[in-house]
């Protein structure tokens, strides 16, 4: 068994995409007035990587990405990196999660009967895979068994992450499922009255991850939604590049505009008042995202059908969406989907286990939600000192 869930030292967060790298490291600071410890960021960066190097979460160029990791840890804006122990995200397209129901017992013996009933849920064999399991804890301990989380990652998966990160001259702490770093960004004090929905809205893929109570209770990946499939669709109705494709989904988003700037100057200053006229944008990205309305109403339908005996979530249906990731911050999306489901959906708040409403994170909103899985992980790899 390899553990994903409880890490050893005190390191940074690096949260590795198909087409980026995230980094992130805090500190810890004593106030003199207060005598409490307060966290900063100390370093971060993000950089772009070339197509190629990693599909759909697999490492294709191990070599490559391994030099791509020196480079970005000698580039961090802030202070330098003095640790070489990281916390590392895992694709979530490449794990499997569940809970199953044990009889009561102790932690210990819950932990080693999840490891063969595994078997039973994931589908691939124990001996292609790295298991690892926690006991959830109910909010209320009301319930008559237990409830157990198994994570299954490929051991070609893992031991491939593995393999580029000490190539890069660095020590895993812990290797973790993005959706466990995303809830500890994003759910206030990790815990839940209510089930929510947590949308990762990433460039080239999109998670749907359900959490309530203290624990994940469903998730689920598609690569046919995604913030660059968006762009590359308008770039196509629109014969224009990819580039200038991005800079208006950006700037017009999907909100009705009334009004046409006949002053702007910018780019193609025609054809962009030819979008905001007919709202083109809306229209052009009408059918991805009636798909997104469709996928989020799935998870939604199903977590409803196979939900859990936890009885002390007071709230049992989903009523709240939460988008995270750097396609969240499409102008006009929550609006949208909120119309589209009739719940309320909004922007996620990274630093909500961070940082006071009284202090400004350092990052704008929009580069916030680009950095949520990378904050989850340095949060993670803040908890214990080497």
């Amino acid at each position: 068994m390899i553990e994903f869930l409880s890490p050893k030292l005190k390191g940074f967060g690096l949260d590795i995409s198909d087409l980026s790298l995230k980094i992130l490291e805090f500190k810890e600071k004593k106030s003199l007035f207060t005598k409490k410890e307060k966290i900063y960021v100390k370093s971060y960066l993000h950089k772009k990587l070339e197509k190629g190097i990693i599909e759909k979460g697999e490492i294709k160029k191990e070599k490559i990405l391994s030099q791509a990791i020196k480079e970005a840890l000698l580039g961090v804006k802030g202070e330098r990196l003095k640790t070489k122990y990281v916390v590392v995200s895992l694709p979530e397209e490449k794990s499997f999660l569940r809970i199953i129901s044990l009889p009561k017992m102790k932690p210990q013996e819950a932990k080693k009967a999840a490891f063969f009933e595994a078997e039973n849920y994931i589908p691939l064999s124990l001996e292609e895979v790295y298991v690892d399991s926690e006991v959830i804890s109910p909010l209320d301990d009301k319930l008559d068994h237990l409830d157990v989380l198994i994570v299954a990652v490929p051991k070609k998966i893992v031991d491939s992450y593995t393999r580029v990160i000490k190539k890069a001259g660095l020590v895993p702490l812990a290797l973790e499922v993005e959706s466990f770093a995303i809830v500890r960004a994003v759910v206030k004090k990790e815990r839940s009255e209510k089930p929510l929905l947590i949308i990762d809205f990433g460039e080239t893929r999109t998670s749907f991850v359900i959490f309530s109570g203290k624990s994940i209770k469903f998730t689920s990946t598609t690569s046919s939604l995604s913030s660059a499939l968006l762009t590359k669709i308008i770039s196509q109705k629109l014969n224009i590049s990819f580039k200038e494709a991005e800079r208006l989904k950006k700037k017009y988003g999907i909100s009705p505009i009334k009004k046409v700037h006949l002053k702007e100057k910018t780019g193609n200053n025609i054809l962009e008042k030819e979008i905001v006229k007919n709202q083109k944008i809306l229209e052009i990205l009408q059918p991805p995202l009636e798909n997104l309305t469709k996928e989020i109403k799935k998870c939604i339908e199903f977590y409803s059908s196979h939900r859990e005996s936890e009885l002390s979530v007071k709230k049992r249906e989903i009523e709240e969406v939460i988008l995270v990731g750097g396609g969240a911050n499409l102008k006009g999306l929550p609006k949208y989907l909120s119309e589209k489901l009739n719940l309320k959906v909004y922007r996620g708040n990274p630093w909500v286990n961070i940082f006071s409403e009284k202090i400004s994170p350092p990052f704008s909103l929009e580069e916030s939600l680009s950095f949520t899985t990378a904050i989850g992980l340095a949060k993670r790899a803040l908890r214990e000192v080497i």
